[in-house]
């Protein structure tokens, strides 16, 4: 009688889950139609000023091109090797109860992606896939003493149809070896990283907020953990994985804008430097400017470099600026890849986007404050956005430079561009967009 009623207990409690995942899925296709039917609405209402195309040209993007691996590499890691080791009961993290109300980095998955790189054992080890757990390394660990590490920064997207995205992930494999080659790490596969990746994704795939204004963040990282001391390439590295559900990255004005500290006493990168490589060295030294920022009320530092104080990084994003030039045409402008900044998924992106729209002229040339304070004073600078994967675009209102507040109209506009790139590339990373940049996770 005992085992009779367990077993009737037990099929309660599945039917009962299985009918609130139904009404949990009713409810959400009725958000998504009503969403769509707004949508649909607003378009036949307004007037577009640019045509989205659902592809891109070869004329505006490239794919980068396959890493070449050192000879002394050894055996690269394949995706049919992955191994899966489930969170026990226990091991299962909390879910948040408010996805449109979370902090960024503080929350993380039930599971992490793991791949060991030992030289003496031939290269790069078996992947697997662990329940979230901590790190056990030797204290002479490379990345302990001399920051032999780099990361990347990803998003996971749920789509208006339901269904599971990310944004250009070769993109961030290719930066990725570039980084690992120049810090001596060992390079890899980025296809079958990324084949690795969906597989954590999907099994982590409740972890994806049901939101609009929020996403899934991911976290690739390789650390040298030799356990030796001594400035030297890395024998033995990890190559790893964390997911972490998160809203905005940085609070804003009440407008949505960020205001900007630029001290020219103080330099992110240097000509021959790694500021186009994402490295935590970079990151370091950064904190303590980003604190004198905070002590003025301002929420950001534009990073300035050279004589004529060239603007390269907002943070830890790129930097545009539109503006009207004498004969009143339109530009959008950012700085070059010249070693001083990194190389943006979304800045690559926007200046795609922008150039096959062919609305208006799209540059990339060095930016100056002594230029931006000519083309404010003559009414002619019309905005400035940051740009990354964590914030998508940001508008920027206000720099405090030299002790003098530069007002910036970036929120005055009548049609801001900023807003139009932001549309786009949510729309495409959202799945109301359908564009090859926007890989599905099965």
């Amino acid at each position: 009688m005992t085992t009779k009623m367990a077993i009737n207990a037990k099929e309660i409690f599945r039917n009962q889950h299985r009918l609130i995942r139904f009404i949990e899925q009713s409810i959400r296709l009725c958000s998504n139609q009503s969403l769509k039917t707004v949508q649909k609405h607003a378009k036949q209402q307004a007037e577009p000023d640019f045509q989205i195309t659902t592809s891109i040209s070869s004329e505006y993007t490239t794919a980068p091109e396959p890493i070449k691996h050192d000879k002394d590499v050894g055996q690269q890691f394949a995706a049919v090797q992955l191994a899966v080791r489930l969170a026990a009961p226990h091991q299962l993290q909390p879910k948040p109860d408010n996805d449109d109300a979370l902090a960024f980095g503080k929350v993380f998955t039930d599971h992490m992606l793991k791949i060991y790189y030992h030289r003496s054992l031939g290269g790069w080890q078996r992947p697997e896939i662990t329940p979230l757990e901590n790190l056990v390394m030797h204290p002479a660990a490379k990345v302990l003493h001399y920051a032999v590490e780099l990361f990347e920064g990803m998003k996971a997207y749920r789509g208006v149809d339901g269904k599971i995205r990310i944004f250009r992930p070769n993109m961030n494999m290719n930066r990725m070896n570039l980084a690992a080659k120049r810090s001596g790490l060992p390079t890899f596969e980025g296809e079958e990283y990324i084949k690795c990746l969906s597989r954590l994704i999907s099994i982590d795939s409740e972890w994806v907020p049901h939101s609009e204004a929020a996403s899934l963040y991911i976290r690739p990282t390789l650390i040298g953990i030799d356990p030796t001391l001594g400035v030297a390439s890395s024998d033995s590295a990890l190559l790893y994985t964390i997911l972490s559900p998160v809203g905005s990255y940085f609070k804003a004005d009440n407008d949505g804008a960020v205001s900007l500290l630029a001290d020219p006493q103080y330099t992110r990168a240097w000509p021959g430097g790694v500021g186009n490589r994402k490295m935590g060295s970079n990151y370091a030294p950064t904190i303590n400017v980003q604190k004198e920022a905070a002590q003025k009320g301002l929420q950001q530092v534009l990073w300035l470099y050279g004589e004529d104080h060239q603007l390269t990084e907002v943070g830890t994003m790129n930097i545009f600026m539109f503006y009207a030039q004498e004969n009143g045409d339109k530009v959008l402008v950012t700085p070059p890849l010249n070693g001083l900044i990194l190389p943006g998924i979304t800045r690559d992106s926007i200046l795609a986007l922008t150039k096959q729209w062919g609305k208006f002229e799209v540059r990339e040339e060095v930016i100056t404050m002594p230029q931006v304070s000519q083309l404010l004073n003559e009414g002619r600078l019309l905005e400035l956005f940051g740009t990354g994967t964590a914030c998508v675009v940001s508008p920027i209102n206000r720099i405090n430079y030299m002790g003098t507040n530069l007002y910036i109209p970036t929120m005055e506009q009548e049609k801001p561009i900023h807003e139009t790139i932001r549309e786009t590339l949510t729309g495409i990373q959202y799945g109301k967009i359908e564009h090859p940049w926007a890989v599905t996770i099965d």
